[in-house]
């Protein structure tokens, strides 16, 4: 028999980051840089186009976000939890949102094309 207790641990610390939209011009330029670095190391680049089309696809499931990239569920969440790791995306009941955080990054990525997902 075993004994286990759980405790609160505190709240997220996430939540808190990826409220923060009110970032200086060098945290923008190093959150653009890790992403940026994420696509570096990809043998297919996916940080940014992750992004966009979560952006532009708001609460779809992860299943469906991941078939327009052309990658399974199993892969496509791991990629997300990255970028949430940032404080860059929310988790929704259904599918994921950009924070404040995200959605300056994005807007301050001074990137105009869409990319090419399905």
């Amino acid at each position: 028999m075993w004994r286990i207790e759980v405790s609160f641990g505190g709240e997220d610390p996430r939540i808190a980051l990826r409220e923060e939209d009110d970032l200086t011009d060098d945290e923008l330029a190093a959150l653009r840089a890790k992403v940026d670095a994420m696509d570096a190391r990809a043998e297919t680049p996916w940080a940014w186009a992750t992004l966009e089309l979560i952006r532009d696809h708001p609460a779809v499931l992860a299943a469906d976000l991941g078939a327009r990239l052309g990658l399974e569920r199993d892969v496509f969440k791991p990629r997300v939890r990255r970028l949430k790791a940032l404080g860059l995306t929310e988790s929704l009941r259904i599918g994921y949102r950009l924070s404040p955080r995200g959605e300056r990054v994005v807007d301050a990525s001074g990137r105009t094309g869409r990319q090419p997902y399905r």
